[in-house]
């Protein structure tokens, strides 16, 4: 064919050509927990602000998240993505030794 396109049979090889198209599925990030860890010299009342403050609770649910961490040891505060979770337990265990009080935050995969 002068001139113009030559489209042939569909191929090098002769055969037809397959459009495919692919379905994106996007995965959800994985969450992790914001725990605090009791021990027996941080004050009940300097746990409490610091629910409120960085988890944003109001003071029933911190003063309850604050006697589940007395009680049993260990309390959930909230559940965000690693880089949220990352900076709260930065942010915690910073203001507690800024206040001198041995107060330990962790994070666990969910």
């Amino acid at each position: 064919m002068a001139g113009g396109a030559d489209f042939g049979d569909g191929g090098p090889d002769g055969g037809t050509a397959v459009v495919t198209r692919t379905k994106t599925i996007t995965k959800r990030p994985n969450l992790y927990r914001v725990l605090l860890l009791n021990d027996d010299y941080t004050p009940m009342e300097f746990v409490i602000h610091v629910v409120e403050s960085f988890f944003q609770k109001n003071r029933e649910e911190a003063t309850r998240i604050m006697l589940h961490v007395h009680h049993h040891g260990v309390g959930e505060c909230g559940i965000y993505s690693y880089e949220v979770a990352e900076t709260k337990v930065t942010q915690v265990m910073d203001f507690a030794r800024k206040h001198q009080h041995p107060l330990q935050c962790v994070m666990e995969k969910k």
